[in-house]
């Protein structure tokens, strides 16, 4: 990769809760990318575990860590590292998932070849440490395909903030990342897929382990967050169900 697409710093999004015994390997993940401009902005969600002490053991000083006063949820501590970030290029990692060694790089130039401003990848499960089945997306993704499946691993995600402005997530406990996808469609007429399995998404740990009651979270989630009427709701969730049952499967 040359040096001028290398120039564009890249701020990487984590939130930590209780991660005491993955965010080492998360961390790691992000010091082997071969895309050298980027910066970690880790915020902890006040973790009763020893999350800061494991984060606090590397030296580097792209990694920066900040720590909320209370338990809010991963989207405050998404949006107070988007606050605090200083790169054209907005990425995100949980604290319980890893990412390829090239990961950066090649969704970068991916981006820059082809002004995009919102891209995501393929995904592989990992469950107890043994990688599963390989989770792939579409080609792209407008704002009203995404509103019947939540298609994009967050995981996978990185937008120009330069052309789409410095997006927040709203301050619900679930859902936070598709409705910022959401918005982001609002200004760009499509997301795009690079073609590659770029990420490693935990099944076991406790970021999804925590994500249950699904459906009352995406019925809650089309009435007052999108604002979709009693019949789109309905019309919407069964979609949205079948999807989702439909992705288990595979």
């Amino acid at each position: 990769m040359s040096s001028d697409l290398c120039s564009e710093l890249v701020s990487i999004i984590m939130p930590t809760y209780n991660s005491e015994r993955t965010v080492k390997e998360s961390i790691q993940s992000v010091l082997e990318q071969t895309y050298p401009n980027w910066e970690l902005l880790i915020t902890d969600d006040h973790s009763s575990d020893g999350t800061i002490e494991a984060v606090a053991s590397f030296n580097d000083s792209r990694i920066k860590l900040f720590r909320l006063n209370e338990n809010s949820g991963a989207g405050v501590a998404r949006n107070n590292s988007i606050r605090n970030a200083a790169g054209r290029y907005i990425a995100f990692l949980d604290s319980d998932d890893l990412w390829d060694p090239n990961k950066l790089s090649d969704q970068i130039l991916f981006m820059q070849r082809n002004n995009y401003y919102f891209t995501y990848t393929y995904y592989q499960k990992l469950t107890s440490g043994v990688p599963g089945s390989i989770v792939k997306a579409p080609a792209h993704i407008t704002y009203n395909k995404l509103l019947y499946s939540n298609c994009i691993g967050c995981l996978t995600v990185v937008y120009d903030q330069l052309k789409l402005g410095k997006r927040y997530m709203p301050k619900i406990r679930k859902r936070q990342d598709m409705a910022l996808w959401l918005e982001l469609l609002k200004t760009t007429e499509k997301a795009f897929c690079l073609p590659k399995n770029l990420a490693k998404y935990r099944t076991d740990t406790g970021m999804t382990r925590r994500k249950v009651s699904v459906v009352k979270a995406q019925w809650h989630f089309y009435r007052n967050v999108v604002g979709l009427s009693f019949l789109e709701s309905v019309t919407k969730m069964i979609i949205y169900s079948i999807k989702g049952l439909q992705k288990k499967l595979l």
